[in-house]
């Protein structure tokens, strides 16, 4: 999260420079930022990144061979990395992966432990199990485990369950979006934000510890982030399916949050909902 103060562009008032342009300015400083960061995340705007964690030595070539089939035959391109053994996956993770290829049986560190330690510091990769052992599936939850691939490994049912995994990742690849604050404008990562909602020409933003108020337009909140999965529950709120925790029958649970789902927008929140959490898009 980055905060930039419009004083700091005082040499362009003379300009009559707008707010929004400043704005604008400031996102493509943030976006040139982030691309010189670190050579980690090289190419991401492009590729996607998988790490394949396996100690048997034939089927990590077997998983390699599957991608690059899989590869050839969709408009994906992806990068791989490969560990045989969890420690080193550890010292290596900085988050630059979108999915992880998992085995669980493994001498020293097992998958399941190495997943558990990820997912402490990441919660949005995507982890994807390959083992021989059916009876992990219900631990497989703890880690948030998006899917199972059951050893020996089909090219059909491993090119299927990648494709998911892909549509997933690229369902939970952070945008960044810019609002105007009083003095300054403020960058938000999209997954950090909850809900927005909307009272009168006031938007109020509902990040995690924090709600920030901007004037502004639901049709303006929609057009920002409709391409990062939210979507309307009903005329006032739009929501970040990424954080629906429970659905009843008129309410959505989010944070500590009831939210109401409007008789005339139940049937297309639900079916985006369902798009979104079966990884379809």
């Amino acid at each position: 999260m980055y905060i930039i103060n419009i004083n700091c562009f005082q040499s362009f008032k003379k300009d009559a420079v707008s707010s929004q342009t400043l704005i604008k300015l400031g996102n493509d400083i943030l976006q040139s930022r982030y691309r010189r960061q670190s050579d980690i995340f090289e190419g991401r705007d492009t590729a996607m990144f998988i790490a394949i964690l396996e100690d048997n030595a034939g089927y990590r070539k077997t998983i390699r061979e599957y991608i690059a089939r899989y590869q050839s035959e969709s408009d994906v391109e992806i990068q791989t990395t490969e560990y045989a053994n969890g420690m080193d996956l550890l010292d290596d993770f900085r988050g630059q992966y979108d999915i992880l290829l998992m085995d669980i049986g493994m001498q020293g560190l097992s998958g399941m432990e190495t997943a558990k330690q990820i997912r402490s510091e990441d919660e949005n990769v995507v982890i994807v199990f390959i083992t021989k052992l059916e009876q992990y599936a219900i631990e497989g939850y703890s880690v948030d485990a998006f899917d199972f691939i059951l050893k020996p490994i089909t090219y059909y049912n491993f090119s299927v369950k990648l494709a998911r995994a892909v549509r997933r990742a690229q369902n939970r690849s952070p945008g960044r979006i810019w609002l105007a604050i009083k003095g300054g404008a403020r960058s938000l990562e999209t997954r950090d934000i909850y809900f927005v909602e909307i009272d009168g020409h006031t938007l109020r933003y509902h990040i995690r510890q924090e709600v920030l108020e901007i004037r502004g337009t639901m049709k303006q909140a929609e057009s920002e982030l409709t391409d990062y999965h939210f979507v309307k529950c009903n005329q006032w709120c739009l929501v970040n399916l990424q954080h629906v925790k429970e659905i009843r029958e008129n309410t959505i649970r989010i944070l500590d949050k009831e939210l109401k789902i409007s008789r005339r927008m139940r049937n297309a929140f639900l079916s985006a909902f369902m798009d979104y959490a079966g990884g379809d898009n």
